[in-house]
This record gives structure tokens, sequence and C-alpha cells, in this order.
């Protein structure tokens, strides 16, 4: 006899069976499909293979060069800068690295709770201000990027907080776990806009000199303003779903 829908392939990656509880969060926490945020946990180790596979190419990205032999092993942005200052520059391949740790060591039944709010605030805040400064600076962007690539940056950086809005599923956010990521990406928007520390400001580098004006701002500041921005928005939505996480665990408690 045929197996049922209830137990085809389909069914069993979308069902709730065995995956951690989902907590009854507004959708502006949860803005994902409770079967969307299923696959993703179902699939994690295909997750943090992916997201390895995006560290990798964020790192050479930024400058480090093993392939191909022709070029010099440090190369562009990294060769820019300090050396000192290298963990402050590719951000986009630490949010993978954190996300990819996170659901790494919660398939190993040893969730961390400072990997999830750092994966978190990492996609949370580069996947959106990477496309950000794709479409502000977009006319540069297009002069200087391979159009094929243009496109996956920006989807890529978006499917980033898709990941991130995963994470509630995993994670309650606890206050420590929260400081310690505001205090990473809080010090990341310190030093890539107002007190580089050594050197220059260290943020991705754009196509255009940090000094050009743009709408009346310039190039500096309006990429500044929207880390500055994303890093606040991180933060209350982390915050906001402990909260919410909490209310209504009490609200169940009160119910028993």
């Amino acid at each position: 006899m045929a197996s049922s829908d209830a137990s085809s392939p389909l069914s069993r990656l979308v069902s709730d069976a065995g995956l951690p509880d989902a907590e009854p969060l507004p959708r502006w926490l949860a803005p994902l499909p409770r079967w969307l945020e299923n696959v993703g946990l179902r699939l994690a180790w295909v997750v943090v293979a992916i997201n390895l596979l995006g560290t990798l190419f964020g790192f050479w990205y930024y400058g480090f060069h093993p392939l191909p032999l022709s070029d010099p092993l440090i190369t562009w942005q990294f060769a820019a800068e300090p050396v000192v200052m290298w963990p402050f520059v590719p951000d986009s391949p630490m949010a993978t690295l954190f996300i990819a740790l996170a659901f790494a060591s919660w398939k190993l039944g040893r969730t961390n709770e400072y990997l999830a709010a750092l994966a978190f605030f990492g996609c949370w805040k580069l996947g959106l201000w990477t496309p950000y400064v794709l479409a502000v600076f977009a006319e540069p962007f297009l002069r200087t990027t391979w159009l094929p690539l243009y496109v996956f940056l920006f989807g890529s950086h978006l499917a980033m907080v898709v990941e991130a809005f995963v994470l509630h599923r995993i994670s309650d956010f606890p206050i420590r776990a929260v400081a310690v990521a505001l205090a990473w990406y809080g010090l990341n928007d310190v030093v890539d806009y107002f007190v580089p520390i050594v050197g220059d400001p260290h943020h991705t580098s754009l196509p255009v000199a940090d000094a050009a004006a743009v709408g009346g701002s310039t190039a500096l500041q309006l990429a500044a303003a929207g880390a500055v921005v994303l890093t606040f928005l991180a933060t209350f939505t982390a915050l906001a779903t402990r909260v919410k996480k909490l209310e209504a665990r009490l609200g169940r408690s009160g119910a028993d």
C-alpha cells in the first residue's frame, strides 16, 4: 500500500515533529512561514555548509587569495588595512561564519546563545546593509562590478536576513548574549566610521571616496547611517524577541 501524504519526504521536511517549539511571536518578529523555518532547521547541515562556503568566498572577496596562484596571497582590502585591524574588515564573512557555527552547535546538542546572538546581529545587519549600499551607490558599483556578481551579492545578503529569522527557534537571546553581540557590532561601527584607531576608517570599501558628496551628505555618512540604524534595530529586535517569548511563557504558566 502506498504511503500517505503525511509520511511523504516533503511532509516530513516541513513538519514540526522533533523540532524546537515555535513560540507565538508576532509576525514582525517572526515573519517567515512556519514551514520555511522547519525546512531551515531540518536542513541545518546544508545551511552550515552553504554559509561556510560563503565565508570562504567572503574572505576571498576581501583579498585573501590562495587562488588563483597568479594573485598575491593578500590583496585588495586586506592588503590596504593594518594587520591589527583585520578582524574588523570581513564583516559579512564573519556573519556567515557565526550563523554556521550557531546552527552546527545546535545540531550537535550544544546550543550556544552567544553564537546565536552574534549570528542574528551579523546576518540581520550585514544582510540589509550590503543591499542598502549596493542600491544607494548602484551607479558606481555597476561601473566596477560584474553584473552577475552585483546581483549575487544583493540576493545572497538578503538570504542572510531570512536565515536570521530562523534563529529564534533555537535561541532565547539572553541579555548577556545580546550584550556581547551589541558590543562587537557597536565596536565595528565605531572603528568603521568614527574612530578608526589605526589608519583610516575600516568599513567595507565603497566604489566612491568617503568624502564624495551624495545627495547633501557624504558617502561615508550614508554608509555609517545605515550601519548604525541597523545595529540599533538588531538590538531592539533581539530584545523584543526575548520579551515576547517570556510573555508567552508566563501566559501559559498562568493559564495552567
